[in-house]
Parts: structure tokens; C-alpha cells; sequence
């Protein structure tokens, strides 16, 4: 069984220095490819795909050109992913799967260093250390949570990534499957999960997890943000304008925004998790949630923020992959279903409804919470589909 795992890097100064000339060589490699078959295709000629541009770019252009030999510098695996996701960017626009694969910028897109096991001396993981490519050991900052060789943890590939100057591992590892029991407990019924913006979750068994954005922290951190923001358009405004602003002093600023970004992010996944886990606890015999329809959501300028911030499709897939992993099953609800519109008790639609009712009241004298409503019209739903 394959499981991917996820932690912190303490990398030495020379480690930083080529897990950074790597990720920029793989991010002009992409766009490099991007623009090829961008001008092929203006010319009148036909699309090269990853493998033809691969040889094409070691044997043909390299050799002609030797300013770019620093393309060789790195590992090679790495910049040969690019290439591959490139042409799956390509072929999901061809498809018409996604729109036109863009190019990649320095400092605003994910790009990361691919490593892979070739042989058995490439990959390799302590409790305090893991051997990557070209990197060589490097420390961990969690120690003990990629399992190690001797407790029979073989490590496939992975990806080294940065974010707000840290470093980042992400390795898928081959580990000893493991039998998943199945909850067939009919003493136990199944719970529904209503997603909302006032609460992140209202569960059909009465709990309520708050939202985690109206917390004092968040909103000072919030406040912290918006600072810093305009302190860093204060400096490239003076920047266009040619006063005497050092570009060293911009990156600093740039650096603090992305931290901060990076803390919210990570309290609001941390909460996450804590109420998956709780949720999970119970050991329901299914989970019912509704397939929101996010990008909807977020075409409202007045709830589209607070909608991205309550990280909905991020919240669907941990339950998913918990479930999977606790033997649950997750039954996913058409969005069209009417939860909040249909009544408990007696079934009747009320199609007057409006958002800010936030008490349902029905003709039979049914009273309850416009979300516990949902939740309990969700847990009981009888179509759906299984995640």
C-alpha cells in the first residue's frame, strides 16, 4: 500500500542554495516548454510532446547553445517531471479539461523539486534524517514520521517544495497493507454534515464547530496582514516612482506577507483536521455531506471571501481520505438536493425561504436550526452517490 507523507526540512545553507537553483531551472524548463509548442503552433507545426522536447532539449539545443548548460547542473529527474507536467498541461487544454496552461512566475507559483528512487541507495529515511538525490541527508524537524527502512517503510519518489522560506518534503511510501474494518454497526446510524459560512459544520447529532475565522487570533492575524500588505504597496509604489527604495528591503517585506499568509493557512487546516478527527470518532456507519458548489460561491463578492476561507473542497478531501482510512462510508448529496428547504418532519419544500432565515419554521409547527434542519435532511437523504 502506498501513503504519501508530509514534513518539514531543516536544510543546511548549501542544501537551500541547490534546492533553489533546481526549482528555478524546473520552472524555466516548464515555461521553456510552454513557449516551444506555443511558437510551433504559430508556425504551422505540430505539437512536440514531453519525451520528443526532452531529447530534442538535451541533444539538439544544449549542445547549440552553451549558456544554457547550466540546465545540466541539476538533477535530472527533476527537470524531466516539468517537462511531463507541461505536457499533461497540454493534453487536459486538448482534452478540454482545463484552460491553457499558463506560464510560471518566480516567488507566486508552486513549483517543486521531483526526486525519485532508481536504485536502492537514492532513498533512504532515518528517524531524525532522509537521504534525498543530489542533497544527500538531510535533518528533519519532526522526527519519527515517515516510517523508516527497518520498520519496512520503502520510500518510491517525493517532492522537496518552499513556501514562506521553508522547506518541505512530501514522499510517497510503500508500507505494509493494513485490513480496513468496515463499520457495519446498524446499532449506530449515520450522521450528516451541513458546510456553511456562520459555522464550518453543523452535524445531524447536534455538535456545532464554529468558525474558525472569527476567532480574536485569526482576526488579529488578519489585521497583522492587512499592515504589512500595505506596507509592502508603500515600497514598490516608491519603487515605480524612483525614490530610494532598496529592492533588498522589498523581499523582506514580501517574506513577512508570505508568513503570515502561511500561518493562517496553516491555523485554519489544523482545525480542520481537529474536527475531522472528532467527527470520525464517533465511528458513524456513513457520513453525508452535499456537493457545494463552490466556484458558485465564490462569483458573490460579498461571500466569496469568507467562502475561501472555510476551505470547503479542502475539508472534503481529508474526510474522504479518513474515511477510506477508518472503513466509513462518505455519501456525497447532489447539490440541487433542497437540505435547508425541506422539512424535517413532514417533507414540505418551502421555496420562500431567504439566506438570513436562520431559523426554520414550517406550517406543521416543526421549529428548528436552518442548519441542524439541513443536516438531519442530509443524514436521511436517500439518493446520493458514494465518494
Amino acid at each position: 500500500m502506498l501513503k504519501s507523507f508530509k514534513t518539514e526540512l531543516d536544510p543546511t545553507q548549501e542544501q537551500k542554495s541547490r534546492i533553489n537553483r533546481t526549482i528555478g531551472t524546473c520552472r524555466y524548463v516548464y515555461n521553456f516548454y510552454l513557449a516551444h509548442n506555443k511558437e510551433r503552433h504559430e508556425n504551422g507545426e505540430k505539437f512536440m510532446t514531453g519525451k520528443s522536447f526532452s531529447v530534442w532539449l538535451n541533444n539538439e539545443y544544449i549542445p547549440n547553445n552553451p549558456d544554457k548548460a547550466w540546465i545540466k547542473d541539476v538533477y535530472s529527474k527533476a527537470v524531466k517531471k516539468s517537462i511531463e507536467d507541461g505536457c499533461t498541461a497540454f493534453t487536459r487544454f486538448f482534452k478540454h479539461q482545463s484552460a491553457f496552461p499558463n506560464f510560471k512566475k518566480k516567488g507566486r507559483s508552486d513549483v517543486k523539486m521531483y526526486f525519485v528512487k532508481n536504485n536502492p541507495k537514492d532513498c533512504a529515511c532515518e528517524r531524525h534524517r532522509i537521504k534525498i538525490p543530489t542533497l544527500g541527508w538531510v535533518r528533519l524537524k519532526e522526527k519519527g514520521y515517515i516510517p523508516a527502512v527497518k520498520d519496512r517503510g520503502k520510500i518510491k519518489s517525493g517532492t522537496v517544495s518552499m513556501k514562506a522560506g521553508r522547506y518541505y518534503v512530501s514522499v510517497l511510501v510503500e508500507v505494509p497493507d493494513t485490513p480496513v474494518v468496515h463499520n457495519n454497526n446498524d446499532n449506530n446510524d449515520g450522521i450528516g454534515i451541513d458546510l456553511g459560512i456562520k459555522d464550518l459544520a453543523v452535524v445531524s447529532n447536534g455538535n456545532t464547530y464554529k468558525n474558525i475565522n472569527k476567532s480574536a487570533g485569526l482576526k488579529k492575524l488578519e489585521k497583522q496582514l492587512c499592515r504589512e500588505q500595505r506596507c509592502l504597496s508603500r515600497k514598490y509604489e516608491n519603487l515605480k516612482k524612483g525614490e530610494a527604495t532598496q529592492r533588498a528591503n522589498i523581499r523582506k517585506q514580501k517574506l513577512k506577507v508570505q508568513k503570515l499568509h502561511h500561518r493562517i493557512g496553516n491555523i485554519r487546516t489544523d482545525y480542520i483536521n481537529k474536527t475531522i478527527a472528532e467527527i470520525v470518532k464517533t465511528k458513524p456507519s456513513y457520513i453525508t455531506i452535499e456537493d457545494l458548489n463552490v466556484s458558485g460561491m465564490m462569483k458573490n463578492r460579498h461571500l466569496s471571501k469568507a467562502a475561501a476561507s472555510q476551505k470547503f473542497y479542502e475539508f472534503r478531501s481529508r474526510l474522504k481520505a479518513k474515511c477510506d482510512d477508518k472503513g466509513i462510508e462518505l455519501r456525497v448529496v447532489d447539490r440541487f438536493y433542497p437540505s435547508s428547504k425541506l422539512c424535517h418532519c413532514c417533507g414540505r419544500i418551502r421555496k420562500d425561504i431567504k439566506l438570513s432565515d436562520r431559523v426554520y419554521r414550517c406550517t406543521c409547527g416543526y421549529v428548528e436550526d436552518r442548519d441542524l434542519n439541513a443536516s438531519l435532511n442530509l443524514r436521511d437523504a436517500v439518493t446520493y452517490e458514494i465518494a
